[in-house]
C-alpha cells in the first residue's frame, strides 16, 4: 500500500486547501471546487500508478475541461494570467489570484511543474497532437516567455490606468480571446518544430511564475545510478529535454519537468 501514498497526499493537500478557504472565506464552494480537482488528480495519480495507458489524459480532461468551461465560459472567470492580475489590481483574493497562489506559485514548491503535466488545458490540447517526443534540441528562445509575461501584464494595467468601462467583461472576452490565440500559437508551434510542447516551453506566460519555485520541489524524478545502463531512452522521451539522469538541482531544464513519468514508464532498468 505505500505505493499510493502519493495519492493520498495530493487529496489530503487539496481537501486542507478547500476547507480552509471555505471556512475563512464563507464560501462553500471553494470546498467542492478543491475537492473536485483533488480527487481528479488523486485518481490520476492512481491510475498511473496502476500503469493504466490513458491516466494522465484522465486528469487533463476532468481538470482541464471544468477550469476552461465551467469556470471560464460558464461562470465567466478569468482563469488566464490577465485575470490574475486583474484580481490582483483590485485587492482582491478570489478565483484566479487563488488559482495562481495554490497551482503556480506555491504549489511548484511541492509538486514542481506537475500542473503543466495534468490539469493545464492549453497543454490538454496540444497534448493530442502527434508530436509528443521532441525532434531536435532545445531551442535558445526561452526569453519569449518574459515578453508574453510582460505584456500581459501590461494589457491589464493600461485597463485600469485608462478606467476602462465593463471591466469584467472585457477580462471575459480577453480569456476567449487568449485561449484561442494560445491554442492557435501552440498548434502552429508544434507542427512548426514537431514538439508538442514548444509553447509550454517558449511562449508561456505562466511558467515565470512556476520555474523559481519549481527549483525547490519536494516532489522531483531522481535516478539510482546503481540501476541506471545509460541507454539514454529516458532522455530521448522526455517531452521537456529535461536531463533526468543528473539527481542536482542545477541539472539541465530541471525546472521544467512536467512530471509525466514518460522516462518512468520506458526506463527498462527501473532506475528512475
Amino acid at each position: 500500500m505505500k505505493k499510493y501514498w502519493m495519492p493520498v497526499i495530493m487529496l489530503v493537500v487539496f481537501e486542507a486547501v478547500g476547507i480552509t478557504l471555505w471556512l475563512t472565506k464563507d464560501n462553500l464552494f471553494y470546498l467542492f471546487n478543491f475537492s473536485y480537482i483533488g480527487c481528479s488528480i488523486a485518481l490520476g495519480l492512481f491510475l498511473l500508478i496502476r500503469k493504466h495507458p490513458q491516466a494522465r489524459r484522465v486528469v487533463q480532461l476532468l481538470v482541464g475541461l471544468y477550469m476552461l468551461v465551467y469556470l471560464g465560459l460558464i461562470s465567466g472567470e478569468n482563469m488566464q494570467i490577465e485575470g490574475f492580475w486583474y484580481y490582483l489590481f483590485t485587492g482582491v483574493f478570489e478565483a484566479a489570484t487563488i488559482h495562481y497562489a495554490v497551482a503556480k506559485i506555491f504549489g511548484p514548491l511541492l509538486f514542481g511543474r506537475g500542473w503543466c503535466g495534468y490539469a493545464c488545458w492549453t497543454a490538454m490540447v496540444l497534448d493530442f497532437l502527434p508530436y509528443k517526443i521532441p525532434s531536435g534540441p532545445r531551442k535558445k528562445i526561452g526569453w519569449i516567455r518574459y515578453l508574453t509575461f510582460a505584456a500581459s501584464l501590461a494589457f491589464v494595467a493600461i485597463l485600469f490606468l485608462t478606467h476602462a468601462a465593463n471591466l469584467e467583461r472585457i477580462m471575459f472576452w480577453a480569456f476567449i480571446a487568449g485561449n484561442v490565440l494560445y491554442y492557435a500559437v501552440g498548434i502552429a508551434l508544434a507542427i512548426l518544430w514537431k514538439d508538442n510542447r514548444a509553447f509550454c516551453k517558449y511562449i508561456c506566460p505562466v511558467t515565470v511564475f512556476m520555474k523559481p519555485m519549481s527549483y525547490f520541489s519536494l516532489v522531483r524524478i531522481t535516478c539510482d545510478k546503481s540501476k541506471c545502463v545509460s541507454c539514454g531512452k529516458c532522455l530521448r522521451v522526455c517531452p521537456m529535454n529535461v536531463d533526468v539522469l543528473d539527481n542536482s538541482r542545477k541539472r539541465q531544464n530541471g525546472t521544467e519537468c512536467i512530471l509525466c513519468m514518460e522516462c518512468v514508464k520506458i526506463c527498462p532498468k527501473k532506475a528512475l
